[in-house]
């Protein structure tokens, strides 16, 4: 039964949401980004920017860790599986440049592993072919 409520609320207070927006600011839709109109979308924790600062504490001091897990998050679905084709690419989305991009990333990519967050398996295109993300949460509680 509540299953069938949650949608009637979300519906509800979604409605009261856009006509905020549209009150506040009028003809803005066509400015804004929607996982309904666009590819490339996926569901964000909202407690991940504190899981952030939490698996940024745990790792080794000055190697954070949170732009390659984010990196790796905005390409995972529903399955929390992510495949790498270009380890180049994901370094430079974790924010990482330059002749030593790639093996920053994949120093990330361990520290990720040895905390926890993560699994790997190497495939056909690389060492990091395959991505694993645990849930963060129980993550971070594993370690409390």
């Amino acid at each position: 039964m509540n299953v069938k409520q949650k949608p009637k609320r979300a519906s509800k207070l979604e409605k009261q949401r856009l006509a905020i927006r549209d009150e506040l600011w009028p003809g803005v839709e066509s400015k804004l980004w929607s996982r309904h109109k666009r590819d490339g979308f996926t569901t964000v924790p909202r407690a991940l920017p504190i899981i952030f600062r939490i698996m940024d504490d745990m790792a080794p001091k000055g190697k954070p860790v949170s732009s390659t897990y984010f990196a790796l998050w905005c390409r995972s679905f529903d399955e929390a599986l992510v495949s790498v084709n270009s380890e180049r690419e994901l370094a430079m989305e974790s924010g990482f440049s330059g002749q030593r991009a790639e093996s920053t990333w994949v120093g990330r990519m361990k520290i990720l592993k040895n905390l926890g967050f993560i699994d790997y398996r190497d495939g056909p295109k690389g060492r990091h072919n395959y991505v694993l993300l645990f849930n963060p949460y129980l993550v971070v509680k594993g370690h409390k």
